[in-house]
């Protein structure tokens, strides 16, 4: 399912048209980032919870050369989903 089957789904799972379905997934996926990027964790009972895992600096290696090479540390979202979510998709 792509973004806009996603749209299509919400829109008639909930009545509203497309664009306001369209609207509301834009609004609930630019809260979600504004929150993570300001180190917030966003939980959604039954659903899941997103966060930002930080990752420390290493050593890694260049696969074409077999170079050395320094990774910087960094940050990458993540998504832990819920009993409720795992339980209704086994």
């Amino acid at each position: 399912m792509n973004k806009t089957e996603l749209v299509e789904s919400i829109a008639t799972d909930s009545g509203l048209s497309k664009a306001d379905a369209q609207r509301a997934l834009d609004a609930t996926i630019g809260s979600v980032t504004k929150a993570l990027k300001k180190g917030d964790t966003v939980s959604l009972v039954g659903f899941g919870t997103f966060s930002v895992k930080k990752r420390a600096a290493r050593t890694g290696r260049n696969p074409a050369t077999g170079e050395t090479i320094q990774i910087k540390a960094s940050k990458t979202p993540s998504f832990k989903a819920g009993k409720g979510f795992k339980d209704a998709i086994k």
